[in-house]
């Protein structure tokens, strides 16, 4: 999402960078740039002329004549414009009622994803806040929406009301009600019937649902990938219903964003979460720093380790550190790894979480960097005999053809992936000598150890010593799985992503 946009802001601010002085003409050209960037990310012209009229006038202020670096000040009245423009410094959570059960109603047209939505809500309620939840569909007119959403309930492991067939939506929301009161649910999630388009049909059944269910929260899910159109529905359905929020769908597929930076100006409603995948767990909460971040090329470092923490298996992150503290690193932990990075959302997703990524974008297509890149080289390891991986060195030519073949790839490939494996391997040798100082430093810049919570140390409370991982990136000149071929950028390993010491575990403490 917003690739087109941090894009041409990038290009921005690359020439301004190369300016020691900026005056009130420079100024002009960068926020006339902005404003073509912005408008080219199908954002509503009011919102932009906001946005300008506001940047101009801080730019123009007594701070950007004393800034040693007006370029960087430019950059960061940008990076405030729009966190106000997204909703603010503090992403705002979902309402929970104070005598339970909480309702939340989902309304949207028909095609918005509000089945989809509703599931992933269910499962962050149910695994992040520990709550009991009960789903109900009132879609009486899409054909199988009632067992989608129960199928999706199984899936996220919260429980569905039953289906009976015949009733009337308003019947359905009474029935949910007093199941949920009566077996003592905490939040009960009611997912509407939608239409192709506005209807008064649609509006007048949601109205009286509203008014049954005095919901808690009543969200609206729209695609983002209609842009303004997704804009004008928020609008038409605010009017109607007493709406609390946004959710964003599809967000993955939208490389604009128009949507996102025009829905919290034009509504005046917060964005509470983005759909970010089709799987049951791809919903993010939406947070205006981190993605005003993310569309500035300055990454977000947290997501990627809030992400590493959800897939972290503790005894397979243990078994692993005992093994490098021997300097061991065999094809199998190099499996491992690339799995981890599958989970994570793939190579793909976790770039884009990492700052200046967007400046070798190009060196990675020309590398052939890519998400199929990491699925065949899983499919050369898996071609291998378990000996094999244990003991790469046992790959002589005729076994190497054979593994070739059955992972439907050139000999070729099989050379660079032992490569690959070779140079994380030398690495984790180096990273273990001098009774693992290396591995040490590395845990102590990134806040490890002692069992201390990584994100504290990146953003509750504390910052990771920027001193002590450059030594630590010096010292393990590793690559994360996929960079490391001829011509691919250099790039020192995160925990859980490349070997470094998986949380709260430090194998070389006495």
């Amino acid at each position: 999402m917003f690739d087109a946009l941090t894009d041409r802001l990038s290009g921005v601010f690359d020439r301004l960078s190369g300016r020691g002085v900026l005056g009130e003409k420079d100024i002009d050209e960068a926020l006339r740039e902005v404003r073509i960037a912005l408008l080219e990310a199908d954002v509503a012209l009011p919102v932009v002329r906001e946005f300008i009229a506001k940047a101009k006038e801080r730019a123009t202020g007594e701070a950007v004549l004393r800034s040693v670096r007006p370029a960087d000040q430019v950059v960061k009245i940008t990076y405030d414009g729009l966190v106000e423009m997204l909703g603010g410094e503090e992403p705002e959570p979902l309402k929970l009622a104070l005598n339970p059960p909480t309702v939340i109603l989902m309304a949207g047209l028909q095609g918005s994803g509000k089945t989809t939505a509703t599931g992933k809500i269910a499962l962050r309620l149910r695994r992040d806040e520990r709550k009991k939840v009960l789903v109900a569909s009132l879609d009486t007119r899409r054909p199988a929406a009632m067992e989608q959403l129960a199928i999706l309930a199984g899936q996220a492991e919260v429980d569905s009301l039953p289906i009976v067939a015949g009733q009337a939506a308003p019947d359905i929301a009474r029935r949910a009600m007093s199941a949920a009161r009566l077996q003592g649910y905490d939040v009960l999630i009611l997912d509407t019937a939608g239409r192709t388009t506005l209807d008064e049909g649609m509006m007048a059944e949601a109205a009286e649902i509203a008014r049954i269910a005095t919901p808690t929260e009543t969200l609206l899910v729209a695609d983002s990938l209609t842009g303004q159109d997704a804009v004008r529905t928020a609008r038409a359905f605010h009017e109607r219903l007493p709406l609390t929020g946004l959710v964003l769908t599809r967000a993955d597929g939208d490389g604009r964003g128009g949507a996102a930076l025009s829905m919290r100006a034009v509504t005046g409603l917060p964005i509470k979460f983005l759909g970010v995948s089709e799987k049951i767990d791809g919903l993010d909460v939406f947070d205006a720093r981190r993605v005003a971040g993310r569309i500035l090329g300055q990454g977000d470092i947290v997501s990627l380790v809030e992400k590493a923490a959800q897939e972290f298996d503790q005894a397979q992150a243990e078994a692993m550190a005992r093994k490098m503290a021997k300097g061991q690193f065999d094809l199998e932990m190099m499996a491992a790894q690339l799995d981890q990075m599958q989970k994570m959302g793939g190579m793909e997703g976790v770039m884009g979480l990492l700052p200046g990524v967007q400046k070798v974008k190009a060196q990675m297509a020309e590398a052939n960097v890519s998400d199929k890149m990491l699925l065949r080289q899983r499919a050369i390891i898996n071609s291998m005999t378990r000996k094999e991986r244990r003991k790469p060195d046992l790959l002589q030519a005729s076994r190497k053809r054979r593994i070739a073949a059955g992972a439907g790839v050139d000999v070729a490939e099989v050379n660079r992936l032992l490569k690959q494996h070779r140079q994380m391997a030398d690495a984790m040798k180096m990273m273990t000598r001098n009774g693992g100082a290396g591995f040490a430093r590395m845990a102590q810049a990134m806040g490890l150890g002692g069992g201390m919570n990584p994100l504290k140390a990146l953003g509750g409370g504390g910052k990771p010593d920027p001193a002590a991982l450059e030594a630590a990136a010096k010292e393990l000149q590793g690559k994360i799985p996929g960079l490391g071929g001829p011509g691919g950028p250099a790039m020192p390993k995160l925990p859980g992503l490349g070997g470094g010491l998986p949380p709260g575990v430090n194998p070389f403490k006495k």
